[in-house]
């Protein structure tokens, strides 16, 4: 080892968290990119999304890339039937997980039965494993929306389970890679504005 080598010294603190059964992660400190995408399900772009030519097929190795490689946490909504599935789960890197979504009110489509009630969300935290904040489940029950102007807007209560699920804090950044009706997003900057009400005021307590 030459003299260089032995005086250098890290850029910033990182420290790796150690996952059972899972890929090591390296987990920076502060401010972390946050991700998800909600992009037409395999093989309903067409039947779903024909009017918005932003809604093609879309090659869901190549988006799972782009989530792992730009963001430090990031999540992926996608369809349950057979194909979709398998398509999607082979795809998923080290290190990440499936959650489900259950709708016990759901859109039933005529000629199946039993029906789909539930949409899987493929996830990698950007903080995993931590002991300071309550266990996440690893599933979520509510109703899909109505009325929402676009097929598979999600609803309030599953933005907020998404946002535990990221291991998101306060101060980290968020891109929803396929907005649609906006209300992830909007969901997430009233989180955001909820989370540093509540750290000013606990500091307040704490003087």
């Amino acid at each position: 080892m030459n003299e260089a080598t032995e005086t250098m010294k890290p850029e910033r603190d990182e420290t790796v968290e150690p996952c059972v059964g899972q890929q090591r992660r390296v987990i920076r400190p502060g401010a972390l990119r946050l991700g998800y995408a909600d992009p037409p399900y395999i093989g309903q772009a067409q039947k779903h999304y024909s009017h918005d030519e932003r809604c093609a097929e879309v090659d869901h190795a190549e988006l799972i890339a782009r989530l792992e490689a730009e963001f430090d946490g990031w999540a992926l909504s996608f369809g349950v039937n057979l194909p979709a599935l398998q398509e999607v789960v082979a795809l998923l890197p080290e290190g990440s997980r499936v959650a489900v979504w259950v709708k016990p009110f759901a859109s039933f489509k005529p000629g199946v039965n039993p029906g789909y009630t539930w949409e899987g969300v493929a996830f990698r935290s950007a903080r995993p494993n931590r002991r300071d904040v309550a266990t996440v489940k690893d599933h979520h029950i509510e109703n899909i929306t109505l009325r929402k102007g676009l097929s598979g807007a999600k609803p309030s209560g599953f933005c907020l389970w998404l946002f535990d699920l990221l291991g998101a804090e306060a101060d980290d950044t968020f891109e929803d890679l396929y907005p649609g009706t906006g209300g992830v997003s909007e969901a997430w900057r009233n989180w955001q504005r909820r989370q540093r009400r509540q750290a000013v005021q606990l500091s307040f307590e704490g003087v």
